[in-house]
């Protein structure tokens, strides 16, 4: 089974390269023959590059020229020359960019409408040559943030697109959602754009908070400093990745903060990859976790968090690796799931771990989460065996919560004070296409997302209540 990668804007491609820088690290750790297998056919094309670059694929036998299986977009090229110009550089080739040169001026407007329109025909193309060389397309990332322009903008152009084109294949979103200290002054505006196309578009969302991640990647800085987890960084630490030494965290912060996102993506990732007990794969996240079509944000968190700094550290007990996962400084989302209702939890745990550890953690922490009354065993689980590298285990939990609800309710308050004054609203309007109707309408379908959480909320703690059933004559 395929996953097929689509980064777009700057933020989306940022993390892009670190997904793929990590994911090659992975699987060379786990390859040591250099055979191209069915964990690396996931993700990567094996291609015979004799025949002037553009060779068959070989299925079978040593890895001639990988090559991601990945769109890359962008209306700025910096970035994904960056990427060209780096280590990655032999991955990607031509025929997977789709560059411009201005940018969209922070304007979902421009995103959607202009370069929409201006590209739609070049990323189908591609689209589909990257698809036709799937032999299981199982389901399309999209990796974007929310506050510009391209990765708002043109990312949900890219979804309505992947829908038309393939409706029967999953869309899984990564969203990168602005702090309130935004410096991009229209981010609400592009959000709260944005957010409608994925209450619409979208199969399941995985929200980032920026705020959650500059606080994980602080707090692990704290955790080095203070010589609590032993004064040593391996020389080849992931968090300080390019050039290996702890100084590039504070040169570069961005990088250890996208490290975060990619190492969310590879354990999302790792059971379609490695062997497991319990494989899982991501449309099953999707069928298990969202029983409402409209509510599918699944806040995620990662534990260990030292896994992002590779620090040498004693693997900590198992337990507590679970108790973790539900605590708010583990999360990339800032949310109380503890205090609010959750439909659905998945658990996904890589490395030596067995299913009695996984099923006396859930009975363990189950007393102190409150589960919707209709599905008080909403625990979907995986195993991978192969742990994320220099490490024992791993766990990614994703929750499907209501506490979801505040970071869209903040949302709305920032798009309504912008809003009220009509501020930077010509920008927008006088694109082609674009109505003061798509701003009401944008800011409705929000509202009635809310309103739904709103609805479960007051649910909580009330009589455990079995749904009626379709009763059969017999």
């Amino acid at each position: 089974a395929v996953s097929l990668p689509f980064a777009v804007g700057q933020c989306g491609n940022q993390v892009g390269c670190r997904f793929w820088d990590l994911a090659l690290r992975e699987h060379a750790a786990v390859n040591k023959k250099g055979i191209y297998d069915e964990a690396l056919s996931s993700f990567f094309r094996n291609v015979d590059t004799r025949s002037g670059g553009n060779g068959p694929d070989i299925y079978k036998g040593k890895i001639c020229s990988l090559k991601a299986r990945a769109l890359l977009i962008d209306m700025e090229e910096g970035v994904v020359n960056e990427i060209l110009q780096g280590p990655l550089r032999d991955v990607f080739d031509s025929k997977q960019l789709i560059t411009d040169v201005s940018g969209s001026g922070n304007n979902w407007a421009v995103g959607h409408k202009i370069y929409g329109c201006q590209y739609r025909e070049n990323i189908v193309e591609k689209l589909r040559k990257t698809a036709e060389h799937c032999d299981c397309l199982q389901c399309f990332f999209i990796i974007h943030s929310m506050g510009g322009g391209t990765g708002s903008g043109l990312g949900t152009f890219v979804l309505n697109l992947l829908e038309e084109e393939f409706p029967e294949v999953y869309r899984f979103v990564t969203s990168v959602y602005p702090s309130g200290e935004d410096d991009v002054i229209t981010s609400p505006y592009n959000s709260v754009l944005a957010m409608k196309e994925l209450n619409e578009h979208a199969d399941c969302v995985l929200p980032i908070e920026n705020e959650s991640l500059f606080e994980i990647v602080n707090k692990i800085h704290q955790m080095i400093n203070s010589g609590k987890l032993g004064s040593t960084v391996k020389q080849n630490s992931l968090v300080t990745s390019s050039a290996g030494s702890a100084k590039t965290l504070q040169e570069k912060p961005f990088d250890a903060m996208n490290n975060i996102v990619a190492n969310l993506l590879l354990n999302l990732t790792s059971s379609a990859r490695f062997e497991g007990s319990l494989n899982m794969d991501l449309n099953e996240i999707s069928m298990n976790l969202v029983p409402f079509p409209r509510l599918h944000y699944l806040v995620s968190s990662l534990t260990p968090l030292y896994t992002l700094a590779d620090v040498n550290v004693p693997s900590r007990r198992l337990d507590q690796m679970f108790s973790d996962a539900f605590s708010r400084d583990h999360q990339l989302i800032q949310a109380d799931p503890k205090h609010s209702l959750y439909l659905a939890c998945a658990l996904l745990v890589r490395g030596n771990v067995q299913v009695s550890d996984l099923r006396r953690n859930i009975e363990r922490l189950k007393p102190s989460l409150h589960f919707v009354s209709w599905n008080q065993e909403g625990w979907k689980t995986g195993l991978c065996s192969v742990p994320p590298v220099g490490h024992s285990h791993s766990l990614l939990a994703l929750a499907n919560n209501t506490c979801v609800k505040p970071t869209f309710i903040e949302l709305k308050d920032r798009f309504m004070k912008l809003y009220k004054k009509k501020a930077h609203l010509h920008h927008y309007l006088q694109i082609d296409g674009m109505e003061q109707s798509c701003f009401s309408e944008a800011i409705s379908s929000l509202t009635d997302l809310i309103e739904e959480y709103n609805e479960l909320d007051a649910t909580k703690g009330g009589p455990r209540i079995d749904p009626s059933r379709l009763k059969i004559a017999v």
